[in-house]
C-alpha cells in the first residue's frame, strides 16, 4: 500500500539515486537510473538544453521533477485505470494522484539497472515480470541507449528505448519520451503537424480537428498564456524550441513516433515536447472499433525500437 500511494505521487521508493555522467565537447548529460530511468540534466556549455533537475527530485525521488523520463510501456492516459484487449479487461494501477485514469506506464515509476557506461555512452535496462498484474499484466524487458556527441556550440543526445516481450502472449504497447525543456516569454515552438485532439476536463481525447489557425506551429510561435496539453497528430518528426538567450534544441524521433504531446502549462518556466507511437487510451479505443491510432501489438520474444534526437546549439553568449 505505501508503495502505490507514493507511486500515485510520481515518488519511487527507491534506494539512494545512483548517478551516471557523460560528457562529449562542451555538453553533458547527467542519468537517474533509479529514479525511473530518467535524465537529470542536459548542458551544453553549462547552459540548460533540458530543464534542471532540482536536487529534492533525487532527495525525495520524485521522477515527476527529472529532466525527462521514458515512456514505457504505453504513453499518455488509460482511460479509468482499465484495459481492453483481445477480448479482455484488466484492471491498471490509479498511478497518478487523483486521476481516475493510469498514465505513462511502469518504466518511469521503477528503478533501471546500469548495463554499460562509456564516456559519452550508457545503457540503462528494466525488468517487468508483471507479479504485479495491476502494474501491467504482461513481462517484458526494455533497455535505454544513450549517445552523446558534442562539440564547443553544438551537441546531439540520441535516445533509443526498445522493448521486448519476455511473456507467452501478445500484448498491445506504445513507447514515447517526456523531456522537459526550459521556457521564458522569448521561447518559440515550431513544428508541422495535421491534426490535434481536442480534451475532456481529464485529458482523454474527444474531438480530432485539423491544426490550423490557433492550433498551428508551422511558424515558429511563442507559446503565450494559454495551456497546452494535447495530442498533435501526422507529425512530421521535428519539432523547434529556439530562446532570444541564443539557445535552439531541435526534438527530432524516427517514423516510429508519428504523434507529439505537447504540455505547456500557462505561466511555468518549463515545455514538454513528447515523441510518442500512439494517441491517448489508443488500446481502448482500438477495442471499440477506432483505426489509425497508433495501436501496435508485441508478440512472445519479439522486440521493437525507436529513437529521439535532441540537438542542441548556442549561437551566442549568455
Amino acid at each position: 500500500m505505501a508503495r502505490e500511494s507514493q507511486e500515485r505521487r510520481g515518488v519511487l521508493s527507491a534506494d539512494p539515486v545512483s548517478i551516471v555522467r557523460l560528457a562529449s565537447g562542451a555538453a553533458q548529460v547527467v542519468l537517474l537510473p533509479a529514479l525511473g530511468g530518467s535524465i537529470g540534466g542536459f548542458t551544453l556549455q553549462d547552459r540548460p538544453i533540458l530543464r534542471a533537475t532540482p536536487d529534492e527530485a533525487v532527495t525525495g525521488a520524485n521522477v515527476r521533477l527529472a529532466s525527462c523520463y521514458p515512456l514505457v510501456p504505453y504513453s499518455n492516459r488509460i482511460r479509468d485505470a482499465r484495459l481492453t484487449f483481445s477480448g479482455q479487461t484488466f484492471a491498471l494501477t490509479r498511478n497518478f494522484g487523483d486521476s481516475p485514469h493510469s498514465i505513462h506506464g511502469v518504466g518511469w515509476q521503477r528503478p533501471w539497472s546500469v548495463e554499460a557506461v562509456t564516456r559519452s555512452r550508457a545503457i540503462l535496462a528494466l525488468e517487468h515480470d508483471a507479479l504485479d498484474a495491476s502494474a501491467w499484466p504482461w513481462p517484458f524487458r526494455v533497455r535505454q541507449t544513450f549517445d552523446l556527441a558534442g562539440e564547443e556550440k553544438g551537441a546531439c543526445l540520441t535516445v533509443t528505448l526498445t522493448i521486448e516481450n519476455t511473456g507467452n502472449a501478445a500484448f498491445p504497447y506504445g513507447l514515447g519520451w517526456h523531456p522537459f525543456f526550459p521556457r521564458d516569454r522569448t521561447t518559440t515552438l515550431q513544428f508541422v503537424a495535421t491534426a490535434v485532439w481536442r480534451n475532456d476536463a481529464t485529458q482523454l481525447p474527444v474531438e480530432r480537428i485539423t491544426a490550423e489557425e490557433e492550433w498551428s506551429f508551422r511558424a515558429p510561435r511563442h507559446l503565450g498564456a494559454a495551456t497546452i496539453d494535447n495530442v498533435f497528430v501526422g507529425w512530421d518528426g521535428r519539432a523547434i524550441l529556439r530562446s532570444g538567450q541564443g539557445a535552439s534544441a531541435t526534438i527530432e524521433a524516427d517514423s516510429a513516433c508519428g504523434r507529439l504531446v505537447v504540455y505547456a502549462p500557462a505561466e511555468r518556466d518549463f515545455i514538454a515536447i513528447e515523441p510518442v507511437t500512439h494517441e491517448t487510451d489508443a488500446f481502448n479505443r482500438t477495442a471499440s472499433g477506432a483505426q489509425n491510432v497508433g495501436m501496435r501489438v508485441l508478440a512472445p520474444g519479439s522486440a521493437y525500437s525507436c529513437t529521439m534526437r535532441i540537438a542542441a546549439s548556442i549561437s551566442q553568449s549568455p
